[in-house]
């Protein structure tokens, strides 16, 4: 098999398609100052099983802005985290963050006070001695829960800024964070969430540029040259009405080539996938319109709204109309 290239920035850039599909919405919901001896427990806030959490897909974003603590992640996992370091938790699962030797965790939510900033608390808790301040913000995407690439992540991505020659704009960008949480000056709210989102960008490019060899997923698939085309035809023309045949021609490879990749790398074949994203595109114009059903189900490529109300409520668990409605 052909080997893989190293970077994701080859065309098609698959990676870029994929983000203006989800369309990021980020935000910064508090500001803490926490002295040790510490602890805090950041609850799980993102339920797969309740039902809102099919409309959207939510992780959470730390930056340490000052000190250090320990980090431990919902499977038990510890981590050592010091200023500079970006914390991004894909699944928003329940995590502690502690300095020190805490005789309790307190419940983060309970230790927020509204701050000078709408929409972002502050929080000042600890026994008094060395001081970590954290900046926590949300990253939203109009991805579902079922689609393909936040479930390609990690539990946790960690970035240290500053300790290689390619981490400026992160460190640029986390330093205008923690100018705009100091500085509470008006329109904050709008900037913080368009920084939140454009470091949640930068930590995935760099989390993908280091995956090994033979890592699986949707990152990983972005950077081999024949599933990244594959993927990008489906994206472009989705409604077409693709035989692995016509995409294996698309892509530069047989179909043999094709399948083996795309369930290797994405662990579905094509086709499957294809529905998936069609699927995705319905749900959100099912949403964000008042289109015809019969519409939006040619618009994805089905050919009548029975056979499109048959495959949403395969994927989705529930039918058009009721999604639309709930």
């Amino acid at each position: 098999m052909t080997a893989t290239p190293r970077t994701i920035a080859d065309p098609p850039d698959v990676l870029s398609e994929l983000l203006r599909a989800v369309r990021l919405t980020g935000s910064v919901f508090m500001h803490g100052r926490f002295s040790a001896p510490f602890g805090v427990i950041s609850p799980a806030r993102w339920d797969s099983q309740d039902a809102m959490a099919r409309l959207r897909h939510a992780s959470v974003f730390h930056l340490i802005a000052e000190g250090e603590c320990q980090l431990q992640t919902a499977d038990g996992a510890v981590c050592d985290v010091r200023a500079g370091d970006l914390l991004l938790l894909p699944f928003t699962a329940e995590h502690r963050f502690w300095s020190g030797a805490p005789d309790r965790f307190g419940f983060g939510p309970d230790l927020v006070s509204p701050g000078p900033i709408s929409g972002v608390g502050v929080v000042s808790h600890g026994g008094g001695g060395q001081v970590t301040r954290l900046v926590c913000g949300f990253l939203e995407s109009a991805e579902l829960m079922a689609a393909p690439l936040f479930r390609s992540l990690p539990s946790l991505l960690l970035e240290r800024t500053g300790e290689d020659t390619v981490s400026g704009m992160l460190t640029a960008t986390a330093a205008q964070i923690l100018r705009q949480v100091d500085d509470a000056a008006p329109g904050a709210p709008f900037l913080l969430g368009r920084l939140m989102e454009l470091l949640f960008v930068e930590v995935l490019r760099r989390h993908a540029a280091r995956l090994p060899e033979g890592a699986a997923g949707m990152l990983a698939a972005m950077r081999d040259p024949v599933v990244a085309r594959a993927i990008h035809h489906l994206h472009k023309d989705p409604a077409r009405k693709w035989t692995i045949e016509d995409l294996a021609a698309e892509a530069g490879a047989s179909r043999t080539v094709l399948a083996e990749r795309f369930n290797q790398f994405v662990g579905k074949p094509p086709i499957e996938y294809l529905t998936g994203w069609r699927i995705q595109l319905a749900a959100e114009r099912l949403r964000s319109s008042r289109e015809p059903l019969a519409r939006i189900a040619e618009g994805v490529g089905y050919e009548s709204e029975a056979a499109f109300s048959r495959a949403f409520k395969r994927e989705m668990g529930t039918s058009p109309g009721a999604w639309r409605a709930g």
